[in-house]
């Protein structure tokens, strides 16, 4: 063909797209996605300034109609049906119809936080998730369970949109789901019985300033938020970087309904002052809150496993973080903490992504089952101290969330006990029970003849110290300590 022919056909091309634009939208509107069920559903898009959209669901006789404004943005909201694994679509037109296909209405939830969240069910190299082959041959079971991964990338202002796509469950799928997320869908799945959609948004290695915005960095943080000035102090680790992540990871679900938030995030700040984490955990929960303008919604957190962080076996570096992540879930409205306290083998004291996923996921969605969706029978909390009575040597602790129980029977481990010298060692932990007893009816007593006269006790309040007491719904006592010394 002539070249000057060609030419011509091509500008001429390109000059019709631009007269008979269609409706844009974002990737994660796309086929085979999950909506939130019986919620008024936020649809948003692109297409030329002034253009009439008009948007008409399958499970609707009503339609909803929108013009853009000058930038060619528009967004509507519809009022997505009760939950179901009957197909649905969704029409957006301006005279050019586009169509999502395959939509189900269910429960969303997204997966935020780092490596630990984003980790899949086939796990990393020389981090297996256990029972792999398992989970791969029964996901056939769990096709109502559907995932799209948000590429984890960095951008110096806010993205609108992501390069994404949903995946239904199933043995040719399911390796690639984040393995927390999943393992929480599938039990959700099972008791529901009802499509469960995730949106997968984290980053490995992230701090809670990877998410925060620019408004939020400046005022209550010293990161800087320009990005040559990131990429400056986070030279080495790109995925410290405050403000990229959250503006190239997060920004693009923001519009997405949700029921919910799923996080597993904190290794990476580990070594932080003071209540400093848990305040700006509190302050990330709030900014998204008041982005995904959907309330209050649900805040479900995992607690930081043992590991050796940066100051071996026997530092308490983690234990601090830890411990504040048990502040941030008393100061952060309609939010709880799962311990994993117990998920971790003796040989993973180096392995900071511990195999045994499962068990999070699962523990994640019986806080969810009780708290959401009515499963009052589910019992989800970790026991934790409460207070203490010291009397004729020995320390008498009473712990709350215990459901009137703590076991083991004999031989409970992980506790230490000091006296005034601030010297912490093993301690014999019995339970105590008396009838009418001047200090405590039931507790746990206690004690060491090393230490006579006792002043404080601490429970596996290092990075890597595995204790064995559980609560009547067999979870972890969380890791305390009843001293505040530094």
């Amino acid at each position: 063909m002539n070249t000057r022919i060609l030419s011509a056909l091509m500008m001429a091309a390109a000059g019709l797209g631009c007269v008979q634009a269609k409706v844009r939208l974002p990737h994660i509107l796309s086929d085979g996605m999950v909506i939130q069920q019986q919620s008024d559903v936020r649809l948003w898009g692109w297409d030329k300034p002034g253009a009439k959209v008009k948007v008409t669901c399958s499970w609707s006789s009503d339609a909803v109609s929108t013009k853009t404004g000058s930038d060619g943005r528009w967004m509507v909201k519809v009022r997505s049906p009760k939950a179901g694994y009957t197909p649905l679509s969704i029409t957006f037109d301006d005279g050019e119809p586009v169509i999502i296909n395959n939509v189900l209405a269910g429960e969303v939830w997204v997966c935020a936080g780092q490596s630990n969240m984003e980790m899949p069910v086939k796990g990393f190299g020389q981090c297996p998730v256990e029972g792999y082959n398992d989970w791969v041959l029964e996901s056939a079971r769990h096709r109502g369970v559907r995932s799209v991964k948000i590429p984890s990338i960095m951008r110096s202002e806010p993205q609108e949109d992501a390069q994404c796509e949903w995946q239904e469950c199933g043995p040719a799928t399911v390796a690639d789901f984040s393995a927390t997320g999943y393992f929480f869908a599938r039990t959700v799945h099972q008791a529901l019985d009802i499509p469960i959609g995730l949106i997968e948004a984290n980053k490995g290695g992230s701090r809670v300033e990877s998410w925060l915005t620019k408004e939020n960095l400046q005022r209550y943080t010293s990161d800087p938020t320009d990005s040559v000035e990131i990429a400056r102090r986070w030279a080495q680790y790109d995925y410290h970087r405050s403000l990229l992540w959250g503006n190239g990871t997060f920004n693009p679900i923001l519009n997405f309904t949700v029921k919910g938030i799923l996080y597993y995030q904190g290794c990476s700040n580990v070594g932080d002052p003071g209540n400093q984490y848990s305040e700006r955990l509190k302050l990330l929960v709030e900014q998204w809150r008041s982005q995904f303008g959907l309330g209050e919604i649900p805040f479900y957190f995992v607690q930081i496993a043992p590991y050796t962080y940066g100051d071996g076996k026997e530092g308490t570096s983690g234990a601090l973080l830890r411990e504040q992540q048990q502040r941030a879930a008393q100061i952060i409205p309609n939010s709880s903490l799962v311990c994993i306290l117990d998920l971790v083998y003796p040989y993973e004291f180096t392995q900071i992504h511990p195999t045994q996923k499962r068990q999070v996921g699962e523990r994640l969605a019986y806080t969810a089952l009780n708290r959401e969706y009515g499963f009052e029978q589910v019992l989800y909390k970790s026991s934790s101290y409460k207070d203490m009575t010291i009397k004729d040597g020995a320390v008498y602790l009473h712990l709350q969330d215990n459901y009137n129980c703590d076991s083991p029977f004999e031989d409970m481990q992980g506790f230490e006990i000091a006296g005034e010298d601030r010297v912490f060692h093993p301690a014999k932990a019995q339970h105590f029970w008396q009838p009418g007893g001047e200090y405590w009816d039931e507790a746990v007593k206690v004690s060491s003849p090393e230490v006579p006269h006792p002043v404080a006790v601490r429970y596996c309040f290092k990075n890597f110290q595995l204790g064995n007491v559980k609560n009547g719904a067999n979870l972890p006592l969380f890791p305390f300590r009843t001293d505040d010394w530094q």
